[in-house]
């Protein structure tokens, strides 16, 4: 019984933190977003949960970055508000390899706020005309930076404070598989000893992982307005999804289309090593074949560990155990349920 208090207290955890513990810092765009080499740009940098007021304009730091080895910083930073600083760079004639134009990610370090990014901020153009004005790219200039350590979680651009759902989304997905590697395993069962209690159990399994099959589907579709435009996409990870959630609300109407139970279950169980068995490429390898729009690498939507930073696998880890656990415990009384109904039917 232990285990089913400690889940829901897992999932009390989860739901406090993860929609009360801020945010990091961090940029949420640069206006003007372009510039030309040789001419002094003048920008304008929106900060997101920032608190730019705290500190000195003298004390902040901002550059232009535009690789590992390479930046340009700041000649002049002026506090604005709390959330606007606007820095002044000189750009050089030239861009440091011989291109028409280049990306470069801006940076800022703050005191009190700590280092904030934003990748590929400024667009600068090579003008072939401009003149030398003396101003030089600088080889490691970016250092002895304001490392914040708290409890927060990481600033990510495009997903923001939506960045919560990974502590609702993907631990459902994870609770999902377990559900359904514990019903086929009583399928299984239920063919090598025909027990009506390995069906009962095999069902009950089945219908927590298309629950959670359900929730993740939705979580996901609130995930993608936000941060895609819209809530369905078409992304080839949403259509296998589709497709898997299909395969398993196939399995409860064949398990309800025959009189005889004893051989609803039999084939229900075949069926469902079946739907499993299709579960791993539907999920697992065809999304990998296209480019999908989920997270990691082009044509690997998978969630990686790099997607996660300490304070995150606080909340993550817990969710991924506490929605596991309520899993079995409604699946539990599912197969009391069924059991019951089943005594209720041979009376």
């Amino acid at each position: 019984m232990w285990w089913k208090y400690g889940s829901a207290a897992l999932l009390i955890y989860v739901i406090i933190a993860g929609l009360s513990v801020p945010l990091k810092p961090g940029i949420t765009y640069v206006n003007p977003s372009s510039g030309r080499t040789g001419q002094t740009l003048t920008l304008t940098l929106h900060g997101y949960n920032s608190f730019y007021t705290r500190s000195n304009a003298s004390d902040i730091r901002v550059w232009l970055q535009y690789d590992a080895d390479q930046a340009l910083a700041g000649k002049s930073v002026k506090v604005l508000s709390d959330t606007t600083l606007e820095a002044t760079f000189v750009l050089p004639a030239r861009l440091p390899e011989n291109t028409a134009s280049a990306l470069l990610s801006a940076i800022v370090d703050h005191p009190a706020d700590g280092v904030s990014l934003l990748p590929d901020a400024v667009e600068i153009r090579q003008d072939t005309t401009a003149a030398d004005n003396g101003s030089s790219w600088t080889a490691q200039p970016v250092g002895q930076l304001n490392i914040k350590k708290d409890f927060s979680f990481p600033y990510r651009n495009v997903i923001y404070e939506s960045i919560r759902n990974t502590y609702f989304h993907v631990p459902m997905w994870m609770a999902l598989m377990v559900m359904f590697i514990a019903s086929v395993w009583n399928s299984l069962m239920y063919l090598r000893h025909p027990q009506l209690d390995y069906d009962r159990k095999a069902a009950a399994y089945a219908e927590m992982g298309l629950l959670f099959g359900a929730l993740g589907l939705v979580t996901g579709m609130l995930w993608a307005h936000y941060a895609w435009g819209k809530a369905w996409s078409n992304d080839i990870k949403q259509l296998m999804t589709a497709v898997a959630l299909l395969i398993y609300l196939a399995y409860f109407i064949l398990r309800s289309s025959f009189d005889e139970p004893e051989k609803g279950a039999r084939l229900a169980a075949v069926y469902n090593i079946f739907a499993f068995a299709s579960l791993v490429p539907l999920l697992y390898i065809i999304p990998r074949m296209f480019a999908s729009l989920h997270p990691g690498a082009t044509g690997n939507p998978a969630f990686g560990s790099q997607d996660l930073d300490n304070t995150m696998r606080m909340v993550f880890y817990p969710a991924v155990i506490g929605f596991t656990g309520i899993g079995f415990w409604i699946a539990e009384l599912r197969y009391r349920i069924g059991k019951v109904e089943g005594k209720m039917n041979d009376e």
